[in-house]
This record gives structure tokens, sequence and C-alpha cells, in this order.
């Protein structure tokens, strides 16, 4: 059974290089044909992909999950920014930089 958990609502999907090239695209359901259509000239979100579909954003994780585990897809996680260095810590980097 897939998770669909692996998929944020933020992920981004992508078409997987020789997925529309695959002879078992035809036996795919119209809903997965239709999210690698959506997703065949560049990455767009769960979110996206949900409000295209108009299905809820669980089930088209389920139809991701699937698409995912048959090598259709690539999922790529949002770059998460880094935390800020408090200015405290750079003021006592600079000073210990200058008494050497």
């Amino acid at each position: 059974m897939p998770r669909h958990d692996v998929f944020g609502d933020i992920s981004i999907v992508r078409v997987h290089e020789d997925a529309l090239h695959r002879d078992d695209i035809v036996l795919l359901a119209p809903e997965p044909r239709r999210v690698l259509s959506l997703c065949r000239f560049g990455g767009l979100s769960v979110a996206e992909i949900a409000a295209h579909l108009r299905l809820p954003v669980t089930a088209v994780k389920v139809l991701l999950c699937d698409l995912l585990d048959s090598g259709h897809i690539i999922a790529i996680e949002p770059i998460t920014p880094m935390p800020r260095v408090s200015p405290d810590i750079l003021e006592r980097v600079l000073h210990g930089l200058r008494r050497l």
C-alpha cells in the first residue's frame, strides 16, 4: 500500500525523463495520465495538480504515490531556508578573526 505522506502540499512533481516513452502509459487510468500531461513540461506542486484535477489533495497524493512507485514521476522537496545566525555569534566570530 503506497504511503501518501511522502508528498507535502508544496512538493514539486516532475515526470521521469523516460516515463512518456513507456508502453504502460496507455494502461494508466485517466487521472494518472492527466498528472503526467500536466507535469510533462516542468514541475508542478501537489496543490497545483490537485487544483487542475479538481480533486482533494489527499486523493492526489495517493495517485502520485502510485506514479512514484511505478517510476513515472519524481518528487522534489522544496529547499528549506537555513536558520539565521544570531548577530551575537557573528560578532564573536568577527572578533576572533580580528585577533588572528
